[in-house]
């Protein structure tokens, strides 16, 4: 065992608590049971079976309001392992249940028996006919779908406010549509065709001429069946005007059965019944989709209401006006969603009967965004419109920025809101429509049933569409909690189905949580026909069960889970998963959603018990040694939850005094370290990269892998001794070199001049000299403890960069420009808790600037390019990311070079420091998918703005990235 190998114990919660009615058993604690463990390891692979206890609770949970346990989880990758899961359910009666991204709000990517993980191995996008189609695999997110199809001026039709974790396959299975989709642009009637696999294990692809004649050979009952069906549908005259009907407005509420009447063949009936079946039919293993015209000028307004009756009265002038899409929201909702960063403060005092439309016009020319917004101003022009707070316009716009943040706020609905929920309390999100001329009285309608059952719920919806959702909060703790949630949504489903005639569920598909109610909806008759449909199609009812058919009336209410209070940073989560597709170790152990889920079991249990202990072995690894600690996680969380602090929090736990002490030790002396650091890396030259790997492993093995580096081929020769000479008199700014650059050379090919000369050299020729402070030696950013949760050490190294950045600029008075984006974000920011109040009067003078907001935006403009690269690609660091210095990278880049690719998959390399060197593991599942992008083709040059970052990014794809400032003074530089 390793020296200082850390002890779990001491993430042990150790707080008095009442063990949760919902808590993983103990008879759970060794994971998932024999024979099932032992069968699905023969059968697929010992890697792609998911079975310690912590894999199952971590799946355990979804965006929705249940969580079911499964026995096991498994990670196919090609249509050969799902159909080898398939034929061993059948042949030991076991169900299964498909899981993507989990963003499902109803339960539907939950399973208590298999669950099979088709997100990882299951991505990829193909662009057909210049972008008029796209064949896209299921893993892939709406979002990272719709950056490809934007490059041919096309995007998907569904557009749900998930669509930055939401996948492909779940959209299409879940008939998902969004603001902006209504009817006209969803999966049902924007897929061309699909590839699936039945429950029995036969593939069909419904583009294939064949694909008839192979599926009534494989499959003639089935064949039969469908048909059958068909002819006894289309001989009932009213059942027939009763499926139309019910699909004049958004409904995913039981089986698509207009299926039946739309296609004419197996197939084709086949192609519309996947849509929507939520997984119940069959594996979804490839989409094509008819992709729409990305019309990009865009007109939009939030327009702020008394009430929300008025608000709703006002829709259809919208709707009539060519409105792509009118969206609502109360004054629950507004006053939430200041927790959004970028959304007006004073919101936050709005009053509660307050509603809002944020309303939008897309043109694809200037001539019809005119007529847009001519027709827009003469509806706000007839409307009664308030203005509650300062920043109201009530105006139309076209500023991009303004228009992001009004969406932001919209799409943070479940997030903000449910975020700002009572600490404990289940969040459900339910989702209805009924004919936009009746929008106002529905709404008028359930904010009286939320009163008359004790609910204040927050209410937005896709108006435009007659679409709405609300949350309620309640204790699924507390059976007499569960029971008033019970009534009142008897009462709910009542009123929809009977005052409106309208769709329990609009987009959000069946789920677990309307499943009793879908008999009151339909009707028996057509009840009946999706019981036999699912029959017909899934025999044995091997594929999720209960998911859209259960005849329990009660079905609603089991499972439902318990939210036990965790740490304040991560207790509003409501576990939507928006964070997922961002973070560095999604591929490889943990995600921040999970991460969360599993600390929430771990409260669930009572002290020192047999699931907990388990839980508590693999958390250390699993959750706080992959995670980067680079917070991305908190850029796509709607509601700013950092869950890479509370892991940084972990490890600062973890830590024993001594380590503490010799942290703040190795602060105190830095200077000493950082000579050292370049001496050992010049040494390291001379001594050869296998003898320095096997060194480095026997020392982490003696020692602790998360404390000791292992060393990598890819890391550069050690930089200059002496930085470049410059002059205080005169000086534009204060240039400060960051540790890492006075440690680390550049790449091989591109070592002279150095990223400091480059800059010193740049900067004095647009006529704006930096000097470099002759004592920067011994400062650091503090990201190096920081990271690593060594308080003592940060805040001792804080406290000294801001003392001497203070003391360099002269109180503030010329800015600080730092050229590694990462220490740019930790003086910054990061610095900013662990200070003295002194200290932190001092850092409010300091203007702390990233070297590529500095060159993007003081020395380019005055700077002449006299040569350029023919290519170059980028990779933003995720400090840029939180900075905002994408654009200035993009910008400084496209200077350079004539053509500047910014990776699809680009993202958090998790090189994070010294992390890559720690767990190289980590780097390398990160930065798989952007690698092979980049790797995909050449380019001139590979760009980025932080060292560790660029080595990270040498390591992954075999190529030389190098600072883009280097590659500025390059294209500047006088000729001789």
């Amino acid at each position: 065992m390793p020296l200082l190998e850390p002890n779990p114990e001491s993430l042990r919660p150790g707080t008095v608590r009442e063990p949760s009615p919902d808590r993983v058993p103990d008879r759970n604690a060794q994971g998932t049971p024999e024979p099932l463990r032992s069968d699905l390891t023969a059968l697929l692979g010992a890697d792609k079976v998911l079975w310690k206890v912590s894999d199952l609770v971590r799946y355990a949970s979804d965006a929705s309001p249940y969580r079911f346990l499964p026995q096991v989880v498994v990670v196919p990758e090609d249509i050969d392992d799902i159909s080898a899961i398939l034929s061993y359910a059948h042949g030991k009666s076991r169900d299964v249940v498909f899981r993507a991204a989990g963003t499902s709000l109803n339960g539907q990517a939950q399973g208590e028996d298999i669950l099979v993980d088709v997100r990882h191995h299951w991505t990829g996008i193909e662009v057909l006919d210049d972008g008029a189609r796209a064949r896209i695999r299921p893993g892939t997110t709406v979002m990272r779908a719709n950056a490809t199809l934007a490059r041919h001026g096309r995007l998907l039709g569904p557009d749900p406010a998930s669509a930055i974790a939401c996948t492909v396959g779940g959209v299409v299975a879940n008939n998902a549509s969004g603001m902006t989709a209504g009817t006209t642009r969803n999966s049902y009637r924007t897929v061309s065709s699909l590839t699936f696999v039945l429950p029995s294990g036969t593939v069909v692809d419904t583009a294939d001429p064949e694909a008839d004649a192979t599926l009534a050979h494989a499959e003639p009952d089935l064949c039969a069946g469908l048909l059958a069906l068909k002819a006894e549908i289309e001989a009932d005259d009213a059942l027939t005007a009763r499926i139309r009907a019910k699909y004049e407005i958004k409904n995913t509420n039981g089986y698509r059965l207009d299926a039946f009447l739309d296609g004419s063949t197996p197939v084709e009936i086949l192609r519309g019944l996947m849509v929507g079946s939520e997984g119940t039919f069959g594996f979804i293993s490839e989409v094509v989709f008819d992709t729409l015209p990305l019309d990009r000028r865009i007109s939009s307004a939030l327009l702020f209401f008394p009430s929300l009756t008025a608000a709703a009265a006002a829709v259809p002038r919208f709707n009539d006006a060519g409105a792509i899409a009118v969206e609502l929201m109360d004054g629950n909702t507004l006053r939430a969603s200041v927790s959004v960063q970028g959304v007006p403060a004073d919101w936050a005092a709005l009053p509660k009967e307050t509603a809002a439309l944020l309303v939008e016009f897309r043109a694809p020319d200037e001539a019809g965004q005119q007529e847009y917004e001519r027709v827009a101003d003469a509806v706000v022009a007839g409307l009664d419109l308030v203005a509650p707070a300062a920043s109201v316009t009530n105006e139309f716009t076209r500023d991009t920025k303004a228009i992001s943040g009004y969406w932001k706020a919209r799409k943070a609905f479940v997030t903000a809101v449910g975020g700002s929920r009572p600490s404990g309390t289940t969040l459900i999100t339910e989702d209805f429509a009924v004919p936009p001329s009746r929008l106002a009285d529905a709404c008028e309608a359930l904010l009286g049933l939320q009163a008359e059952h004790g609910f204040d719920a927050a209410v937005a919806g896709h108006a435009a569409h007659g679409n709405l959702h609300f949350l309620l909060a309640f204790d699924a703790a507390l059976p007499s909690d569960v029971e008033r949630y019970a009534a009142f949504m008897e009462d709910f489903c009542t009123l929809v189905v009977e005052r409106f005639d309208g769709s329990l569920k609009a987009e959000h598909a069946t789920g677990r949580n309307i499943a009793p109610f879908l008999e009151l909806e339909w009707g028996p008759k057509a009840t009946e026909l999706m019981w036999r449909t699912k029959q017909i199609i899934d025999p044995d009812g091997v594929l999720a069960p209960r998911i859209v058919l259960d005849r329990d009336p009660r079905a609603h209410l089991r499972g439902l889970k318990t939210i036990p209070k965790v740490e304040a940073v991560a207790d509003p989560c409501i576990e939507c998963g928006f964070c997922e597709p961002t973070c560095p170790s999604q591929d490889l152990t943990t995600t921040p959603r999970q991460r969360i889920v599993l600390r929430r079991e771990m409260m669930r249990q009572p002290d020192s018990s047999p699931v907990e202990t388990a839980l508590l072995d693999s958390y250390g690894y699993d959750a706080v040694d992959t995670c980067a600690g680079d917070s991305t996680c908190k850029l796509a969380c709607p509601v700013g939850i950092d869950t890479g602090a509370m892991m940084k929090d972990f490890r600062h736990r973890r830590h024993s005094p001594r380590e503490e002490r010799v942290a703040a030790l190795t602060a105190k002396n830095f200077k000493s370290v950082e000579v050292s650091a370049r001496l050992a890396v010049a040494a390291a030259d001379r001594i050869g990269d296998r003898l320095l790997e096997s060194v480095t492993g026997l020392a982490r093995k003696a020692v602790r892998p998360d404390l000791v580096p292992e060393w990598l081929p890819e890391i550069p020769g050690a930089a200059a001794r002496k930085l470049p000479r410059t002059a205080r008199v005169g000086a534009s700014a204060v240039y400060y070199p960051a540790c890492v650059n006075r440690i680390f050379a550049g790449p091989d090919r591109h070592r002279e001049p150095s990223l400091p000369e480059a800059v010193v050299a740049v900067s004095a020729r647009a006529g704006k000299p930096v000097w470099i402070p002759e004592d920067v030696a011994g400062t650091c950013c503090a990201t190096i403890w920081h990271s690593k949760g060594y308080d003592a050490g940060n805040a001792v190294m804080a406290n000294r960069i801001v003392e001497a950045a203070w003391g360099w600029t002269a109180g503030g008075k010329l800015p600080l420009v730092v050229d590694a984006s990462s220490c740019t974000l930790g003086i910054a920011h990061e610095v900013v808790p662990y200070l003295t109040e002194e200290n932190r009067e001092l850092h409010r003078e300091l203007t702390v600037v990233d070297s590529l907001v500095w060159a993007a935006d003081e020395l380019l403009p005055e700077l002449t390019v006299l040569r350029r690269a023919g290519s170059a690609v980028l990779h933003p660091t995720c400090s840029m990311e939180h900075l905002g210095d994408v654009e200035q990278l993009r910008a400084l880049a496209e200077a350079c070079a004539d053509e500047v690719v910014i990776p699809d998959d680009a993202g958090c390399c998790a090189f994070a420091g010294d992390r890559g060197m720690l767990h190289k593991e980590l780097t390398d599942s990160a930065t798989a998918k952007e690698a092979a992008e980049v790797n995909s083709r050449e380019y001139d040059a590979y760009l980025s703005a932080n060292r560790m970052c660029e080595i990270g990014m040498d390591r992954a794809t075999g190529r030389e990235y190098y600072s883009v400032l280097m590659e500025l003074e390059r294209a500047t530089r006088p000729s001789g």
